[in-house]
């Protein structure tokens, strides 16, 4: 599964760049042809109830190995952000000066979603492939509304996911409800007071 992940996004990465469109466009036409495909394998084979789980996330399914592959592909994640910050700001503004700056744009893009698709691939079935999506948005738009520069937009978009995935774990396990949709939901919840906020 990471493999194709990795081969996914690598893909999607190429298109982007070959095309005038905006990256969520993209994103949402990959996802959305990755989700029926993979739906379609499953109820052909058979197999769909097997797999129920990766569509809402079973958080009681988490293995000690897999809690080992999230926190060394955490390592390298915040190892990635620490070495390429200024590169990844510069790009996300404007590629062209990036280039010419000197900076390997497309390598570093690369390995920006090989990351992710890692990361997405290795949780995904604790949060589930309909919620997922929810969850790489909203702490980031929510951090958006009320961070004044660069770093503390980072630094809030870090806490509002810790918040919301500790929060929603405690909350589902005394109510008895789903923990991918009840972390959604809290970062859902937050999204609407920063952005109550940034209005005032």
């Amino acid at each position: 599964m990471i493999l194709f992940a990795i081969i996914f996004a690598l893909l999607l990465n190429y298109v982007k760049n070959k095309t005038s469109y905006g990256a969520d466009t993209i994103i949402s036409v990959f996802s959305s042809i990755a989700i029926a495909l993979g739906l379609a394998m499953l109820a052909q084979s058979g197999n769909f109830n097997k797999y129920s789980s990766y569509l809402v996330g079973d958080i009681l399914s988490i293995t000690e190995t897999e809690i080992l592959y999230v926190f060394l592909a955490s390592i390298l994640v915040f190892a990635f952000w620490y070495f390429t910050f200024n590169k990844l700001n510069l790009i996300s503004i404007n590629s062209t000066l990036a280039k010419s700056k000197g900076i390997n744009v497309k390598k570093i893009d690369n390995i920006f979603v090989v990351l992710i698709a890692i990361m997405v691939m290795i949780s995904i079935r604790w949060i589930g492939i309909l919620l997922i999506n929810s969850l790489l948005i909203l702490p980031a738009a929510s951090s958006r509304n009320i961070a004044k520069n660069m770093r503390t937009y980072h630094l809030f978009a870090i806490i509002f996911s810790l918040f919301s995935g500790i929060a929603g774990l405690i909350i589902s396990y005394y109510f008895n409800i789903g923990a991918g949709p009840m972390i959604v939901l809290i970062s859902g919840i937050i999204y609407f007071i920063t952005l109550l906020g940034k209005k005032k």
